[in-house]
């Protein structure tokens, strides 16, 4: 098996376990009684402790031989979390293990994604073909187990979510790429936190990192709160499940044909990213309006930029901004700070604007976009 299809099954099981969390989470956190605010609350307390998780795991995995080693005991541990959320009643109990899984499940990402940089630069393959393969086993997840919640109890979803993490930690121990760390073994300790420490200090790089992460973060009421909202407004679990899997399926489409396409013609990551930040101004400024059934068919066909295009051109805006020594890193303060801090906050803020406004919540969240399109602006000289 060549190492990119090694990789892209290694995607398939990360996106099959998001999945199935990022769009049924809520509904689940809802069956045992917790209410909005409270599950705003719980989902984010992984991605704000991500502030001090996310630069610890990236010091961490760079101090073994092998890249795939700490994604392996990372996979692991969110099996173990999330399966011990899943079989406690306990509240606070139910907290702690849901946060040292979503944490351990958060580091996953980034850490792949600089092991799928690192092999294709030395064999050639694009980026983005392993990354879309996880978006396809994104729509899988999302059509199954939407489907599956029609006939099962939601205690389907931790179910599926623990068997995934599993497969994720059993696959990479030996089906990943054995990618080195580093020429010369390891990297000293010191010197990865120095490596961080450059980063925190240069403004272009934190400028570049907050208007990814606002972009990013906008999602926050989607994710958190979408399934809830559709089924207020009357949608089955299926037709979330479908609603879901149609906008992963688009994105899919971005990554496989229009990314190529925009590498060949060199269109420049700092045009894609603000491509995105236009997409989710108007994506979820119409949210807002509860939109009918036939209508959220096009806002969902718009996350192929309000994701996509916004996640690939960061992955490149950042990869550009880092020192070759310091890649780990910077991929993981971007995720760190996109899928972290900056979404924490912004699902923290949406639980108590679900509970008091509904889906005109979706109307903070083109706001948010639309500040990281300003700072955005201010990189066009650097990155245009």
């Amino acid at each position: 098996m060549t190492p990119a299809l090694r990789l892209a099954f290694q995607y398939v099981l990360l996106f099959a376990a998001t999945g199935a969390s990022l769009p049924f989470a809520g509904l689940w956190l809802s069956s045992r009684g917790l209410s909005g605010a409270e599950i705003g609350a719980l989902l984010a307390a992984p991605m704000l402790g991500r502030l001090v998780t996310g630069p610890a795991a990236a010091v961490w995995a760079d101090g073994f031989r092998s890249r795939r080693t700490p994604i392996a005991i990372l996979g692991l541990v969110a099996a173990v979390g999330y399966g011990a959320a899943g079989l406690t009643d306990h509240a606070g109990l139910r907290a702690v293990c849901w946060f040292a899984a979503a944490s351990a499940a958060a580091a996953l990402i980034p850490l792949t994604d600089v092991l799928n940089l690192r092999v294709a630069r030395r064999t050639g393959h694009s980026f983005a073909f392993p990354r879309g393969c996880g978006s396809a086993a994104f729509v899988g997840a999302n059509m199954a187990v939407g489907a599956l919640l029609t006939v099962a109890p939601t205690d389907a979803v931790i179910v599926w979510v623990v068997a995934a993490s599993a497969g994720i930690g059993l696959y990479a121990w030996r089906g990943l790429p054995d990618e080195p760390v580093g020429a010369a073994g390891p990297v000293d300790g010191m010197a990865r936190f120095r490596g961080l420490g450059r980063l925190v200090r240069d403004p272009v790089f934190m400028t570049a990192l907050f208007a990814i992460g606002a972009v990013q973060a906008a999602h926050a009421f989607y994710y958190g709160f979408s399934a809830m909202a559709w089924e207020g407004q009357g949608l089955d679990a299926r037709t979330t499940g479908a609603l879901w899997a149609f906008s992963v399926v688009v994105e899919i489409g971005f990554m496989w044909w229009v990314e190529p396409w925009r590498r060949r013609r060199g269109i420049s990551a700092w045009s894609v990213l603000m491509l995105g930040v236009g997409a989710s101004v108007v994506r979820w400024g119409l949210m807002a309006l509860a939109p009918p059934l036939w209508a959220l068919w096009p806002l969902q066909a718009l996350h192929a930029l309000t994701f996509a295009a916004t996640y690939l051109a960061g992955v490149q805006i950042i990869e550009r901004l880092t020192p070759d020594d310091s890649h780990t890193a910077g991929q993981t303060l971007n995720s760190m700070l996109a899928a972290g801090v900056l979404i924490g906050l912004a699902t923290l803020a949406s639980g108590p604007l679900y509970d008091q406004v509904g889906v005109w919540g979706y109307g903070a969240m083109a706001l948010l976009a639309g500040f990281g399109g300003l700072l955005a602006l201010g990189l066009r000289r650097r990155l245009g």
